[in-house]
């Protein structure tokens, strides 16, 4: 299954967050903003943080936000958020998170694999830093279009 595909829109850069929940928040409202997720999908991202601990912070720096597919998911969507100033989500050796993905999946299945997938696409360690640093929505197409 490819990955849901990245556009401008779905991009934010240089994001203000003054917490982990508020980073989520900021994702969660770029998936409602591209028609992938109601809005209360960035709540359910944000429990599932709460129940589950901060294993969504899946490199240094990177967190991938996700909750499961459910009635607040519209489409298969994928969001990028860089954040002015990292926040720390409480994992031990990741934080602080300076790149937020935000990810919906309408399937189980899919949902599974695109977290796989995207978790393969960031081995490469010089990726984050590179988002973290792009200057604007083009910058990171590029970047993710690269990795494709």
């Amino acid at each position: 299954m490819p990955l849901p595909a990245l556009t401008p829109a779905s991009i934010v850069i240089g994001a203000t967050a003054v917490d982990w929940r508020d980073a989520v928040r900021i994702s969660g409202a770029a998936l409602t903003a591209v028609g992938s997720a109601k809005p209360g999908y960035a709540l359910e991202m944000i429990r599932m943080i709460e129940n589950h601990g901060p294993y969504v912070v899946i490199a240094p720096g990177l967190a991938l936000a996700h909750a499961r597919p459910g009635p607040e998911v519209l489409a298969d969507g994928l969001a990028i958020v860089t954040l002015k100033n990292p926040v720390p989500f409480g994992h031990p050796h990741n934080d602080p998170v300076r790149v937020v993905l935000a990810l919906a999946i309408t399937s189980i299945e899919g949902h599974l694999e695109s977290i796989a997938e995207l978790a393969n696409i960031f081995n490469d360690e010089k990726t984050i830093p590179a988002l973290a640093a792009a200057v604007d929505a083009d910058a990171v197409l590029a970047i993710m279009t690269a990795l494709a």
